[in-house]
């Protein structure tokens, strides 16, 4: 349901049409919530039927004009009741975690390029957001509006900072295997009875 209530959001903030919908999405909220073109359309419309949203008056008809939409009082409610209800964490699910439980049994091959190409990408995108947070929040831009999105946005630069010093432990942690490689079933890189924060480690057989 994130979705809808991710362009209701939007439209709040400012009536639009589905490209400019999109440019937004890639621009901003795509930071946190990403969505393609074809998913926005598909919700407008959802959002339209369900009395939601409507399509604002064009002022000058124009075939192949773009319709703009904005917010009904219904929408408002319900985002209203949305942002306002109670939600659970959700639980984690990390492909690169589950690649390194499976290398802990199969071996590493592969998998410490791949961290190096992670750090890489999560390092770009710090630097990116921490350059959002020089140009859009300079000292004294302390409104309501923008202290929230401020926060938002350090939830972005502290994802991103844990990300890159845990990839470079990790690059740590290959470069003192035996050989470059973890040791296979039985061996001492599996122990039984274990774990670590964030579900990576082992746990008994069942």
């Amino acid at each position: 349901m994130s979705l809808p209530h991710a362009i209701l959001t939007a439209l709040l903030e400012k009536p639009s049409s589905g490209l400019e919908l999109t440019r937004r999405f890639d621009k901003s909220i795509g930071y946190f919530w990403s969505a393609t073109h074809q998913q926005i359309y598909r919700e407008l419309g959802k959002l339209e039927a369900d009395g939601l949203i409507r399509a604002l008056p064009a002022e000058q008809p124009a075939r192949g004009q773009k319709k703009s939409y904005e917010v009904l009082p219904a929408g408002r409610a319900e985002l209203e009741r949305w942002t306002s209800a109670t939600q659970d964490p959700k639980p984690m699910r990390d492909t690169l975690l589950l690649r390194l439980r499976a290398a802990a049994v199969v071996g590493t091959a592969g998998i410490e390029a791949d961290l190096r190409r992670h750090l890489q990408l999560h390092e770009r995108q710090l630097a990116e957001y921490r350059e959002i947070e020089r140009r859009d929040f300079p000292p004294g831009r302390d409104s309501p509006q923008d202290r929230l999105h401020h926060l938002i946005l350090r939830a972005g630069i502290d994802l991103e900072t844990f990300w890159t010093q845990w990839l470079a432990h990790a690059l740590e942690e290959f470069a003192a295997l035996p050989d470059g490689r973890a040791a296979g079933p039985g061996g001492a890189g599996v122990t039984d009875g274990s774990a670590s924060h964030g579900g990576a480690g082992t746990t008994p057989p069942r």
